[in-house]
């Protein structure tokens, strides 16, 4: 080898020896912050305070708005052993405290300490986990003698037998939520005019949804989501004989669906007046049941929710099915009084094919007239 092809070697191995010095250390650190990083995205850190409480046996519903039966019961449903990630009990805790709290995403994450991306895919995953197990929480009566417990509770309710025949009590609720942009944005806008999502309900005598349809726009009339409804247009429930109690804003029918209304105002005579009195007090538990919702979870009902407004219908769903398992878990909460209820509207169109339910109205406003009273078992509103 003459001593040029020596030089140009010796040259390019200091040169390879040089680039091996300059580079070795920014992979050791690279990989020494991997070692070190990997453990804050697998282990939770119990000294969070807001795990530190619920792992401490404290009383959950500060937190997280739920009982610990009710927890239980939520859990058990779920029925997830998560292997990977952070646990279904974290996750769920993480999910609860995000709907108790109706902060961002980025202070949740700060809470217990994990990305706010992961917070964002652990709300959008156990909602959606909550959501499958509606037909197990929220369902019509199964069976005659469940149908004869409802009936038997509105005629409580009531406090007549006159309505021993009701099946359920309807009503709309209108949930904030961020408008979305462009022209569409504008069909959110309600009466009101702040922007919202319908959510129509049906509940038994207890306050417990049997029967949940959500997403309409703000602005369109409850009579119109009612016509659009699954429950509308299979006509599967009631019971033939049996009726659903509404507000003022339905119209009353007989046929597809049975809906009883009051008379309207200002009635005429003392047994439209009776009725109406009657027919109040069975109907005002589906506002009860709005009312201790909107308690349990204030912030996502009293401010506007800050996700897309295709998450919405999820959430309100998720929060629709947790009311029911607190119910079910003896967890109820004192309905705010300072909670603003939605006025019912004036009555839509009820379309071609309805049959109108004046003559029911008329005959049960004559048993009212006619029948005694029922002393009250408990006094619901």
């Amino acid at each position: 080898m003459d001593p040029q092809q020596y030089s140009l070697l010796f040259l390019v191995f200091e040169e390879l020896r040089l680039l091996s010095k300059r580079h070795r250390p920014l992979y050791l650190r690279l990989r020494s912050s991997h070692i070190q990083n990997r453990p804050l995205y697998c282990r939770v850190n119990m000294s969070v305070p807001v795990l530190d409480r619920f792992f401490n046996q404290e009383d959950p519903r500060p937190d997280f708005r739920l009982s610990r039966e009710s927890f239980v019961v939520l859990l058990n449903l779920l029925n997830q052993d998560r292997r990977h990630g952070w646990g279904a009990t974290i996750e769920t805790l993480v999910f609860l405290f995000w709907l108790a709290s109706g902060t961002s995403y980025r202070v949740v994450s700060r809470v217990f300490g994990m990305p706010r991306s992961t917070v964002h895919d652990i709300v959008h995953r156990v909602t959606e986990d909550v959501v499958a197990i509606l037909h197990q929480v929220i369902h019509l009566p199964k069976t005659p003698e469940e149908m004869e417990v409802v009936s038997r509770g509105f005629a409580g309710l009531a406090r007549h037998r006159a309505f021993m025949k009701a099946a359920g009590a309807i009503d709309g609720c209108h949930i904030r939520i961020k408008a979305p942009s462009g022209p569409d944005g504008q069909c959110y806008r309600n009466r009101k005019l702040f922007p919202s999502i319908i959510l129509q309900a049906v509940c038994d005598h207890q306050g417990r949804f049997i029967d949940t349809y959500v997403g309409w726009p703000g602005s369109v009339h409850d009579s119109r989501v009612l016509r659009h409804s699954p429950l509308y247009r299979q006509s599967a429930y009631p019971p033939p004989g049996h009726f659903i109690l509404a507000d003022g804003g339905y119209p009353c029918l007989q046929h597809p669906l049975p809906l009883i209304t009051p008379y309207k105002q200002v009635v005429q005579g003392v047994g439209a007046q009776r009725f109406n009195s009657h027919h109040s007090r069975a109907r005002c538990i589906i506002e009860r049941a709005f009312g201790m919702m909107k308690t349990r979870f204030r912030t996502i009902f009293l401010k506007a929710l800050e996700v897309h407004h295709t998450f919405v219908p999820h959430v309100i769903t998720a929060c629709t099915i947790l009311h029911n398992i607190c119910l079910s878990a003896g967890d109820i909460v004192v309905q705010d009084d300072e909670l603003e209820d939605d006025p019912p509207e004036d009555e839509g169109e009820a379309g071609l094919e309805a049959v109108s339910g004046a003559l029911w109205q008329d005959q049960l406003s004559a048993e009212v007239s006619a029948l005694e009273e029922v002393p009250p078992d408990h006094n619901y509103c």
